[in-house]
């Protein structure tokens, strides 16, 4: 996996052919710019001063031309720059969600609301710098040429805007620094203020069903004031920035200003002459505020830059494997002794086309189960295997062609009932989806059903059922479901349970349930205890000699 920083590197590399095109436009448009006073100059000493209109209209039209080539510079300079910007956010984008996307994990330690803002705001701003670098090159054409044409018209006046322009960059450039280390903070503190806020509305009706409110929006009220601290802390030091260079700035050209009337007063140079110095001098504020937005967006961006590059860097859970499934996959599963998070030095075995169930006396050991057959991490010790291949030969997105993992948690995506079924399989026909439907009790629930954000439309049962579907709809060869009916009522349990053992006839499956409706259509029952498989036989046959599984599945 490329590290952040060369994608970076890469996707600003991508667009600077477009960039280079903007950036000849806009030194162009800057140098017409600076060209308008020098003109109007010359006019004056030529034209007006002798009363000659021929030459005046002569002048005229040449300024009309130089107008006409400045917005036509600007224009097309400004939309190439503007496009280049974009199209690397968006490559950024795509980048930032390829890796939140990867099958090898290892970026979901962040809020939501936190990969929101880096894949929004601070991919932005990272594009940004390609129009800050147009507008610098620009910047800095408009410089150079006024400092040509003031040493043409004064050598004092240009060697003053050749000496005070390097000065006020490097100003710029280290008052930027505490906008930078400020605008870093702040974007993190935004990132977990809308993290958070996105963790209240998801569990609005928890927090409403336990009168937890009040203490929600109290810890949101702080976490968001934090922010806004964070926020205001950004603001000042870019308006002391802007602030400070603008009064520099100002201080600078009133000074050209002042030196150029002081030598026509002299006679060194003409009233044309001094008009025109007084016309650059005033030009050259444009590309001095331009270096101090410069300035401002560089800072920014490069906060946003580490950000991006952080999550883009972050190591996978799961390293990628460089052994493929096998072509035809029988599903056979085997642990030999693993060892991860709850389970101790776990063996067993699960022969192809079994429905096994497997009940845990520890919640928690039977998430780590469902870990490690999903491949969502590596044991610490020991090897799981599919049809003889230790899964951590694997790449996480070919074996998760091969197994599919049902998570306890029901997430659906904004669409209709139809789009949540298919979404790991297509286009699937009609009488598919009824029949997935069917075997997950959800055959009461028409397939058009607009289904919200999140799935916030329906039930909590109904989701359930509908995230059932969807994990049967795939027909996988070999199929883990996580306590799939914890939201449903006994008869719509049975008949679940009835439906899967249906459906996956001949194909693997394992329960990893409490539930004794589920249980009793398993081939066999494991029970897991202290990490470690304690008993294995049917269901009827453990209730009747295991008082540890009994306390287990009828608690």
């Amino acid at each position: 996996m490329h590290t952040g920083r060369d994608v970076l590197l890469r996707t600003v590399a991508s667009q600077w052919r477009r960039l280079a095109g903007g950036s000849l436009l806009g030194a162009g448009h800057q140098a017409g710019e600076a060209l308008v006073p020098v003109l109007i100059g010359v006019a004056i000493d030529q034209a007006v001063a002798g009363g000659d209109w021929g030459r005046l209209l002569l002048w005229l039209a040449v300024l009309a031309a130089v107008y006409v080539g400045l917005s036509f510079s600007y224009r097309f300079g400004a939309r190439a720059g503007e496009r280049a910007a974009e199209e690397a956010a968006h490559e950024l984008r795509t980048a930032v969600v390829a890796r939140v996307l990867h099958p090898g994990g290892g970026a979901e330690d962040r809020l939501p609301g936190a990969l929101t803002g880096i894949a929004t705001e601070d991919v932005r701003r990272v594009g940004a710098v390609l129009m800050a670098a147009l507008a610098a090159v620009a910047g800095l054409t408009g410089l150079v040429v006024a400092g040509v044409l003031l040493l043409n018209t004064s050598v004092q006046l240009g060697l003053i805007v050749l000496a005070g322009t390097p000065a006020l960059l490097w100003l710029g450039h280290l008052l930027g620094k505490p906008l930078e280390r400020r605008s870093a903070v702040e974007q993190e503190h935004a990132a977990r203020a809308s993290g958070m806020a996105a963790d209240l509305v998801t569990g609005l009706r928890v927090l409403k069903g336990i009168g937890a409110e009040r203490a929600a929006v109290e810890r949101y009220r702080r976490t968001s004031r934090d922010s806004l601290a964070a926020t205001l802390r950004a603001a000042r030091a870019e308006a002391l920035q802007n602030g400070v260079v603008l009064a520099l700035t100002g201080a600078f050209i009133a000074l050209i200003a002042l030196a150029g009337g002081y030598f026509a007063t002299t006679g060194d140079i003409t009233l044309g002459q001094l008009v025109s110095a007084v016309g650059l001098a005033l030009f050259l504020q444009g590309p001095l505020q331009l270096f101090a937005w410069v300035n401002a967006e560089f800072a920014q961006a490069r906060a946003s830059a580490a950000r991006v590059a952080a999550l883009l860097s972050a190591p996978p859970a799961v390293p990628a494997g460089d052994r493929e499934p096998p072509e035809d996959v029988a599903g056979a599963l085997r642990l030999r002794s693993v060892t991860y998070g709850r389970l101790r030095d776990l063996d067993l075995n699960i022969a192809p086309g079994e429905l096994v169930g497997v009940a845990a006396t520890d919640p928690a050991a039977a998430a780590s189960l469902v870990r490690c057959l999903g491949r969502q991490a590596d044991p610490e010790t020991g090897t799981v295997e599919l049809d003889g291949v230790p899964l951590r030969d694997l790449d996480p997105g070919r074996l998760r062609e091969a197994v599919l993992v049902a998570e306890h948690e029901a997430v659906l995506f904004e669409g209709t009932v139809t789009s949540n079924v298919t979404i790991n399989v297509g286009h699937a026909p009609g009488a598919a989806v009824a029949e997935a439907l069917e075997a997950a009790g959800a055959g009461d629930i028409p397939p058009g059903t607009p289904v919200s954000e999140r799935g916030g439309s329906l039930s909590g049962g109904q989701r359930q059922r509908v995230a059932l579907a969807r994990a049967l709809a795939a027909a996988r060869p070999v199929l883990v479901l996580h306590d799939p009916t914890t939201a449903v009522d006994a008869v719509t349990e049975t008949r679940i349970a009835d439906g899967i053992s249906r459906l996956r006839r001949d194909r693997t499956t394992v329960l990893v349930t409490t539930s004794p409706v589920l249980l009793a259509v398993a081939d066999r029952v494991l029970l897991l205890h202290e990490g470690r498989v304690a008993d294995e036989a049917p269901h009827a046959d453990l209730l009747r000699r295991n008082p540890g599984y009994r306390a287990a599945v009828l608690a």
